[in-house]
């Protein structure tokens, strides 16, 4: 019997001093590594390279293992025969993994790359960029598009040696229903903290935002899998230990089988089965009738929110006309009321915004908005998005290295901002919302109105911890970072050991006791919380009250520009001519 290896691997990024990106317990999962691994298992299962070839599979994601790929390409030289992809490549990521493939082609090994990255590119721009011919001169090969239905004759042309430079299949969009579904082993899915997996019930997005990739890369029609497919990725990890789920959809809210998909959830819990949910709506998932009510009963406990911005200018600026300030309380009072904790997005950087208006902006989030979690981000033009694609037509500046587009730098200029500017506003826009006295509002919030304090309390934690010990996004964050230091981007230097291994010992013992004072102090108030409940779940402010007509008036979210103005007059109006109606 002939053997064949294929090892899936998910690459991280380098931090700002050249490191992989890496933890004993990563955050999220990678549903790309999911669903490939899926789709290897079942093309095992039918025996694509033929009845006397064993598909020897291997999965790694790098967010919490160390890859040396000189170690993998010798098991693959022993085996005699294989592959490695490169899989769900960002952006932010494409340079790790150039190195990487840099290292497997020198050992003689076949290498494909997929991902966001090289489907956004090929989707979005005439030619090919220059790191991905530079893949290609590697030996590489691209894959562009969705694998579903694809996968073996990729592995044939492996097996033969024959693997095409360039697989597009973008334009031919596969169905989901039936499709293998995703899924990790529990060993890979327990390098996440809170043994967290993830799964798309759905692709694709209706709306036009000019920022996002993945309505490039997934198309805006809703494709979905059926209640039976989700029920089945739920049975699979539920026999493995696995019942904490993110739903990777980019607006669950429309997917167009999301009512079945509930349903079926529901269900499920009412026959005794336990499991818990993230998904991602947008900020009209509240007019869908019955949509929140059935996330809750379905087990959504966190729900991630495209809010973006609180100026309308701004959201028209890249089309996301769909977010309206005037229903932003409404929208989030409905999900507390689903006792769901609420994640939101919001970009930095739009033309109108400076360093004033977003700590005014941020002021008034906290005053008037129920809001939990608030996740910054510079709005950085990705490649495969519409804004990426008008500036590289236009030959505006954009930072040329890669590993800066993980929303977390600014990679093109601002026009009234420098960028010393933007970035310090960025830094500051995480103090002033993760504040001591703002964390412990919101953990009131959530006691208030029957979300877990102690939730609100790990969440709180996690995101201050990752911005302000750790130096990176809560989304690229992890407990324990693992540094190694002969893992550096090449072409910076190897530190000396005497210094490395010290240094590393000490950031270890003074982020923790760091951590361990914010969590003592943030822990007694929880205590408090807990041992007055009444005076607890009494608790009200601006935030938390019901809307009613006066806020159109009233409230800052409608008065700090002109436009915000016209959003409040423009409710007004529609709201008199409702009440006309009747």
């Amino acid at each position: 019997m002939a053997v064949f290896q294929l090892h899936l691997l998910k690459p991280s990024h380098y931090d700002d001093n050249g490191y992989v990106v890496q933890w004993w317990r990563s955050a999220i999962p990678s549903n790309s590594l999911a669903a490939l691994n899926a789709i290897a298992l079942e093309s095992a299962g039918r025996h694509a390279l033929g009845p006397d070839v064993v598909l020897e599979i291997f999965v790694y994601d790098e967010t919490n293992t160390r890859i040396i790929p000189e170690t993998i390409a010798a098991r693959i030289k022993t085996a005699g025969n294989g592959l490695i992809c490169l899989t769900g490549v960002q952006s932010n990521q494409f340079p790790r993994a150039l190195d990487l493939a840099r290292r497997f082609r020198a050992a003689g090994v076949d290498v494909a790359i997929g991902g966001f990255h090289v489907s956004g590119c090929v989707s979005m721009l005439p030619d090919l960029t220059p790191e991905l011919l530079e893949a290609q001169a590697l030996g590489c090969s691209l894959y562009a598009g969705e694998i579903e239905g694809r996968f073996d004759a990729l592995l044939q042309d492996a097996f033969s040696r024959q693997l095409k430079p360039l697989y597009n299949f973008l334009h031919d969009l596969p169905a989901m229903e039936g499709a293998p579904f995703p899924l990790l082993p529990a060993a890979i899915v327990s390098g996440t903290s809170g043994a967290v997996t993830s799964f798309d019930a759905g692709r694709g997005c209706p709306f036009q935002c000019s920022f996002c990739t993945i309505i490039n890369v997934q198309g805006r029609k809703s494709r979905h899998r059926s209640a039976d497919d989700v029920e089945a990725i739920i049975r699979a990890n539920l026999a493995q230990g696995v019942d904490s789920f993110f739903i990777t959809d980019d607006n669950f809210a429309r997917n167009s089988n999301w009512e079945e998909i509930f349903d079926r959830l529901i269900g499920l819990r009412g026959q005794g089965l336990r499991f818990t949910f993230i998904i991602q709506v947008d900020t009209l998932s509240h007019r869908i009738e019955n949509f929140i009510e059935k996330a809750g009963r379905a087990g959504v406990k966190r729900v991630f929110i495209g809010l973006e911005n609180i100026n309308p200018d701004n959201l028209a600026g890249v089309k996301k006309k769909q977010n309206r300030i005037a229903e932003y309380r409404e929208m989030l009072l409905a999900w507390k009321a689903a006792g769901c904790f609420t994640y939101a997005g919001y970009i930095l950087g739009f033309p109108n915004d400076t360093p004033e208006s977003i700590r005014r902006d941020i002021a008034i989030i906290q005053r008037e908005l129920p809001l939990d979690i608030l996740e910054f981000f510079f709005l950085t033009p990705l490649p495969g998005s519409e804004d990426h694609q008008r500036q590289s037509a236009a030959g505006t500046w954009m930072d040329p290295d890669l590993n800066k587009y993980d929303l977390e730098h600014a990679v093109t200029h601002h026009p009234r901002m420098s960028k010393a500017e933007w970035e310090g506003i960025y830094q500051q826009a995480w103090t002033l919302y993760y504040s001591v006295a703002h964390m412990k509002t919101i953990m009131r919030r959530a006691a208030a109105t029957g979300v877990s304090a102690g939730q609100a309390l790990f969440l709180l934690l996690w995101f201050w911890g990752c911005v302000k010990l750790e130096k990176v996004h809560p989304l690229q964050g992890g407990y324990l970072r693992r540094k190694y230091r002969r893992d550096r981007r090449p072409g910076l230097p190897l530190e000396n050991p005497l210094l490395f291994y010290p240094r590393l010992g000490a950031d270890f013992v003074t982020k923790h006791v760091r951590l361990a004072a914010m969590a003592a102090r943030l822990g007694l108030f929880r205590l408090w919380l807990k041992r007055h409940k009444t005076e607890a779940s009494a608790y009200m402010d601006q935030a938390l009250s019901p809307p009613k007509a006066g806020d159109l008036d009233d409230l800052d979210l409608f008065q700090n520009t002109e436009s915000s103005r016209a959003a409040g007059e423009k409710a007004k109006q529609k709201a008199a001519r409702k009440t006309a109606a009747v």
